[in-house]
């Protein structure tokens, strides 16, 4: 039957997991860290899944499609209500940058004389992407560091290593859920910016950052230096 039904640009896609957990009928799941309709007949057609995203890569389509099948939703949801109460721990199926994880960190001998604290290199406030003005003085001639929140976190040297000598700008896409593209075009566009670096965690709801960067430099018009550097949740470099 031809009939109405969301469809999914991956394009656009961030892996958020919001689409997921807005979904009261267990229609779509993560797929290599995309979202993806798992069965034509878990969807209702109401779209209770479209304003949660942040990237608008959900909308409506009509096409062939198996009709709603209420009865197989509801054995679906008994199912998964039955795995949750056993002791094994349920797989994960939502958003990997939701996943628990624990890491063994070795604990180093205390030293005699503790080291003295390293200074901040925060250049600037506010740093936060949705408050910083677009015409700021400190823009002029500017290295611009666009980091990910939990960048700082996973990263020790982080001051050192990348924000010495650059203006930083942080933010989440999957938190805050705004297009941050737009701002951050009219920044590179506004003012003199010399370089740009990304810096971003593996999880793949943070390529929303990198889009949105990479789509602010191409908007802008200008052809400026800029990298990405991707860390792990444990706190490595994995590409740069």
């Amino acid at each position: 039957m031809i009939r109405k039904i969301i469809h999914i640009d991956e394009e656009k896609c961030n892996g958020c997991g919001a689409c997921v957990t807005a979904c009261h009928e267990g229609a779509i799941g993560l797929v290599n860290g995309k979202a993806k309709l798992m069965r034509d007949d878990y969807c209702d057609g109401f779209g209770d899944c479209l304003p949660g995203c942040p990237t608008g890569a959900i909308t409506f389509t009509e096409r062939e499609a198996a009709a709603y099948d209420e009865q197989a939703v509801l054995e679906n949801k008994q199912k998964k209500a039955a795995a949750a109460a056993k002791p094994a721990a349920p797989a994960f199926h939502g958003c990997p940058g939701s996943a628990m994880r624990q890491f063994d960190r070795q604990q180093a001998a205390p030293a005699a004389a503790p080291a003295a604290a390293q200074p901040s290199q925060l250049a600037q406030w506010p740093c936060q992407i949705k408050l910083v003005p677009v015409n700021a003085p400190y823009f002029d001639g500017a290295k611009l560091l666009i980091a990910a929140d939990c960048t700082a976190y996973a990263y020790a040297n982080i001051h050192e290593e990348f924000m010495k000598g650059h203006v930083t700008l942080i933010g989440c896409p999957k938190l805050d859920a705004v297009d941050y593209s737009e701002k951050l075009t009219e920044i590179i566009r506004s003012n003199d910016i010399r370089s740009v670096t990304v810096l971003r965690m593996e999880v793949p709801c943070c390529g929303g950052l990198e889009h949105a960067a990479v789509t602010a430099l191409k908007n802008s018009g200008k052809f400026i230096p800029w990298q990405v550097v991707t860390f792990s949740t444990d706190g490595r470099i994995l590409d740069r």
